[in-house]
């Protein structure tokens, strides 16, 4: 009888570690995942088909048992900020984790970096990614490494970049960095290269570059976008516009967040086209897509909903990657509930709050949400633009706005975490309780760790207009569960004299939140410059 092959999957939360595990189930292989935190595995189909290790690369006594009796590993972990500790973190991390391997006797790693001559001045982070390679070959287990550009497909971050930009501008002003050469990939390639590893003994110890079979500028690549969509798109070039000045452009005209942007830009400056035939000789049965017609698949996947996984699902946001605080009832934790009864199943309430957000907005006093979204990209937050991966579902790890999805249990109860910039740990939970036949008990709680005195401030300040816009929210959400109890798919709309009695608060509150956060941020940097 034939044993499945045991491999091992980092990154599973991530973009492509999320969708090459089902590639892998299909094959027959017997996946085993490695996450810090296993809840934020949870909503996704192949859940209860794989075997869950907790561990983090960072932390080399959690990996022996992870990688013990894995034939292959594939490590799909990657940092992504401005800031030099990721890159140093990176390094750290891979070494740990091929040690580990080769203590454990794995046969194979597999690792996805960026595609780059090394022999250029690359971008500190094409540079790290290739580094990160190196830093795997150190312990001496055989590694297949795969460089690519641009990966074409929905929830791409690269992709979500262009895509957004070319929605939304008509006219581009483009810095030169849009006229320089690259080879994009389509994701179902990718996942073909990265399965069709495990089968293939001569990539072992091979630097693989793989792309599609045209090489483009980002220019032709937004146009060949709008060809597609059917749009009528203008670029202008221009001389000078820094990756610093790119990255807030992007920062607004994208949901990508200048601190991720930034990094990203640097390295558009390089070419990123496929110098030999590594690819096609080893894997003769993998036929690269053109551009478009990725381009297309990505787009009626996006017109459908059907996004396996997505860029934000990664934890690294403007607060950093840290494993998500528990909630407790501890001294210092401000904790606001409100509940009210509702004609309405705990199923039908908990469809409502959980459709909250993206398109849909938040049933009240939308404008608010938006501007404080825009405030929080006025100061380098995520903001609003990351939306929502699709309109109704929603599973832990989610990003939702400028929230993430942190527990979630089916006709219960939605906990979100704050991801804006904020003095301190913020969430707000949603639960459903069932109380009589007809009728389910909605609870609504705001939860708020101060840091320092800003923190306290922050909380006060707002306090009026949080207290107008979390009571209506509730009542709001019980109008639509008791509508859709009856059949009715009614959305509640703000009356004229709401509008009014919050317009003034809501633009005082606003001025006052920007002027604290911009304080705390001027504090926080001149203590970390300190501490330096």
């Amino acid at each position: 009888m034939n044993i499945p092959r045991k491999v091992l999957i980092t990154g599973a939360t991530g973009y492509v570690g999320g969708r090459l595990i089902p590639r892998l189930l299909e094959a027959g292989y017997h996946v085993r995942v490695l996450a810090r935190d296993p809840s934020r595995l949870q909503g996704r189909f192949w859940s209860n088909r794989v075997e869950v290790r907790v561990g983090d690369a960072l932390k080399p006594d959690t990996l022996p048992t992870a990688l013990a009796q894995v034939e292959a590993a594939y490590y799909l972990i990657h940092g992504m900020s401005d800031s030099a500790d990721f890159y140093e973190r990176d390094l750290k991390a891979a070494r740990n984790f091929a040690q580990a391997a080769r203590s454990a006797g794995v046969k194979q790693l597999i690792y996805l970096g960026g595609l780059g001559d090394p022999q250029a001045d690359l971008s500190p982070h094409l540079r790290s990614r290739q580094e990160t390679g190196q830093a795997l070959r150190e312990a001496g287990v055989p590694v297949t490494e795969f460089r690519a550009a641009i990966i074409v497909g929905s929830g791409s971050i690269s992709f979500e970049m262009i895509r957004n930009l070319t929605e939304r501008l008509p006219v581009m002003i483009c810095p030169r960095w849009v006229f320089t050469r690259t080879q994009p990939v389509g994701i179902r390639n990718v996942l073909d290269y990265l399965s069709a590893a495990l089968e293939t003994p001569e990539c072992f110890d091979q630097i693989i570059e793989i792309g599609g079979p045209e090489v483009m500028t980002y220019a032709e690549m937004m146009l060949g976008y709008a060809r597609v969509r059917g749009l009528h798109r203008w670029l202008i070039s221009v001389p000078v516009l820094t990756p610093r000045l790119s990255s807030y452009w992007v920062h607004w005209m994208t949901p990508v967040p200048a601190a991720i942007a930034r990094p990203l830009i640097e390295g558009l400056r390089n070419e990123m086209v496929v110098r030999d035939n590594t690819a096609h000789r080893l894997f003769p049965h993998v036929q690269p897509m053109d551009y478009e017609t990725a381009v297309r698949q990505a787009v009626e996947q996006l017109e459908r909903g059907q996004i396996e996984t997505a860029w934000s699902d990664a934890l690294v946001t403007s607060q950093g990657d840290f494993t998500p605080v528990a909630l407790t009832q501890t001294q210092g934790m401000i904790i606001e509930r409100r509940q009210r009864v509702v004609a309405a199943s705990p199923a039908t309430v908990y469809q409502g709050f959980t459709g909250l957000g993206g398109a849909r907005g938040w049933l009240y006093a939308n404008w608010t949400w938006q501007l404080r979204g825009l405030l929080d990209r006025l100061v380098g937050g995520v903001g609003l633009r990351r939306g929502r991966r699709h309109p109704d579902e929603v599973r832990v790890g989610d990003a939702l706005d400028f929230w993430r999805v942190e527990t979630v249990e089916p006709n219960k109860l939605l906990r979100l975490r704050a991801e804006m910039k904020v003095p301190g740990l913020a969430w707000l939970e949603f639960e459903a309780k069932p109380q009589t036949e007809a009728q389910t008990l909605l609870s609504q709680t705001a939860f708020f760790a101060p840091k320092g005195l800003f923190g306290q401030l922050y909380w006060y300040l707002l306090y009026p207009i949080h207290r107008l816009i979390f009571s209506g929210i509730i009542r709001q959400l019980a109008r639509r569960a008791e509508a859709v109890q009856q059949g009715v798919d009614f959305f509640p709309s703000d009356t004229p004299a709401t509008q009014r009695k919050l317009a003034g608060l809501a633009l005082a509150a606003a001025l006052a939140l920007l002027l604290i956060t911009v304080i705390w941020l001027w504090q926080r940097d001149e203590s970390n410059r300190i501490n330096e």
